[in-house]
């Protein structure tokens, strides 16, 4: 079996190497293995299609493929473990849970498949990069908008996502850790898990409003969890309570135009998608990758909403990736 090298160009990246195998059967397409932490929410679509773009750049062919809930961690395993087996040439891998995690990348790492995580960190330092957003900082952020609309006082309460998952940990004690240091005033009194539900993550904001009639502020750390909040507060007409939230979908950015929501902390997951892709490809073509790649998270209010920038964020034109 021989091998030759292709070059091709990136999107503000440079050129990217892959090596392409030929046999008696022709050349064979590198296959790059993404595995989500879930497949139903608008951010995880964008993933997709940042792969996708990547995919189309560089000639490898995706192997799409992530659990149907985001707390399914077994499902998750199993789905890495049957790349693993079936010899894919590098796995793209958001972490559901930092620690149960670690032992299908150390696997893969012993089988010589390059292992990118992207999203969330993992218990391991045998991966080749990890492309995230800052997600302390977009936590801290999320704070510093928080003490900004409350005047620097009042109650919060918290709709956190679920233990285990390190991302949105990191959320929320960059948004409590930043509250307690910059605004001693504003008191965070509840804080409860909705586990990445919208469901359960609507009852566990209504049961806390409930609780604390008096609270001023509410922070939801991901899409379902600001998406169950939001309803939520729709279910209570005339509610006063500033809410931010993160990420974003339709009917959220709906909800900012009206002032049900005061902003969203956003994330940039078709750029995850991209990079995470092209990092594999880089690394298994000899080049040098960045360990940490963390990306920029971006505050959206109605100010802002409707700039090219923020557009592209939470209205990407998935239709030109996607089926």
């Amino acid at each position: 079996m021989t091998s030759r090298r292709i070059m091709m160009g990136g999107l503000g990246i440079g050129a990217a190497s892959l090596l392409l195998e030929t046999g008696c059967g022709g050349e064979k397409k590198r296959v790059i293995g993404v595995v989500p932490k879930g497949r139903a929410h608008l951010f995880w679509q964008s993933v997709q299609a940042g792969a996708i773009a990547a995919s189309r750049e560089t000639g490898v062919e995706i192997s799409w493929n992530g659990p149907a809930t985001e707390t399914d961690f077994n499902g998750q395993l199993q789905i890495v473990d049957s790349m693993i087996n079936r010899r894919v040439d590098a796995i793209c891998l958001a972490p559901i849970d930092k620690k149960a995690m670690v032992s299908v990348v150390d696997r893969a790492a012993a089988q010589k498949i390059p292992v990118i995580i992207f999203d969330s960190p993992v218990d391991t330092e045998k991966f080749i990069s990890q492309v995230a957003t800052d997600n302390y900082a977009a936590g801290a952020m999320a704070a510093e908008r928080m003490g900004e609309i409350l005047g620097g006082k009042g109650e919060v309460i918290v709709v956190a996502v679920q233990p285990g998952a390190a991302s949105t940990m990191a959320r929320e004690s960059g948004f409590e850790e930043t509250i307690a240091k910059k605004f001693p005033s504003i008191r965070i009194v509840d804080k409860r898990f909705g586990m990445a539900d919208y469901a359960k993550s609507l009852a566990v904001a209504e049961n806390m409003l409930t609780a604390h009639p008096q609270a001023a502020g509410l922070f939801a750390s991901n899409e379902s969890s600001a998406a169950g909040a939001s309803q939520a507060l729709r279910g209570r007409a005339g509610t006063k309570i500033k809410m931010v939230g993160f990420d974003s979908s339709a009917p959220l950015v709906e909800d900012l135009r009206k002032g049900l929501i005061d902003s969203l902390v956003v994330q940039q997951p078709f750029k995850m998608g991209y990079e995470s892709v092209i990092a594999a490809v880089n690394h298994l073509g000899g080049k040098a990758v960045t360990k940490i790649n963390n990306l920029e998270p971006k505050l959206v209010t109605a100010n802002n909403v409707d700039t090219p920038e923020i557009q592209a964020l939470v209205n990407p034109d998935l239709k030109k990736y996607l089926p």
